[in-house]
């Protein structure tokens, strides 16, 4: 799949060199780090904080759990000498099922982040797109790259315009 991606990435950068090639005007290429810009915006430093809160509520609803495992475990090593076999068969099988419903928990918290960090994140990636495109058609860029992309191995710290683009964001804010 990444290779496909790149194969694309690739493509598309040789269709516009060759395109603005035949239009005798100088290419200009931008990179984005949307991460970092998610980041350092102040709805985005906003969202991970929730998305933070959000994790540490689902660790505090593990927690019991894992605990209560725990003292399981450590009461069949404690009484394992000491059970009669179909005892210590229970006490395991009690464990094994303790372990089942954390390891389904944890799944579902899981699947929760997921939701939760999009639910977060998606407005702002979709305004920092938009803030993306303005900055490219005013600024006359070819080309914007996002850093990170498969396919793209090295840019020069020069193309970077993350800064702009954070810039921009907070004053559309």
């Amino acid at each position: 799949m990444h290779v496909h991606k790149a194969l694309v990435y690739l493509a598309a950068v040789a269709l516009l060199v060759w395109g603005t090639a035949a239009q005798d005007e100088p290419i200009k290429i931008g990179v984005v780090d949307v991460e970092q810009a998610i980041s350092s915006t102040d709805e985005g430093k906003a969202a991970r904080e929730e998305f933070a809160r959000k994790q540490r509520e689902a660790e505090a609803k593990l927690q019991p759990m894992i605990e209560r495992y725990k003292s399981l475990e450590a009461d069949i090593k404690a009484k394992k000498f000491v059970l009669s076999e179909d005892a210590l068969f229970q006490k395991q099988l009690d464990l094994a099922e303790m372990q089942n419903q954390i390891e389904n928990k944890m799944k579902e918290l899981e699947g929760q982040m997921q939701v939760d960090q999009k639910r977060l994140e998606g407005p702002l990636v979709a305004k920092l797109s938009e803030i993306v495109g303005d900055v490219g058609k005013s600024n006359g860029f070819s080309i914007i790259i996002r850093r990170g992309t498969p396919g793209i191995l090295y840019t020069r710290e020069a193309l970077d315009i993350t800064d702009l683009i954070i810039e921009r964001y907070n004053q559309k804010g």
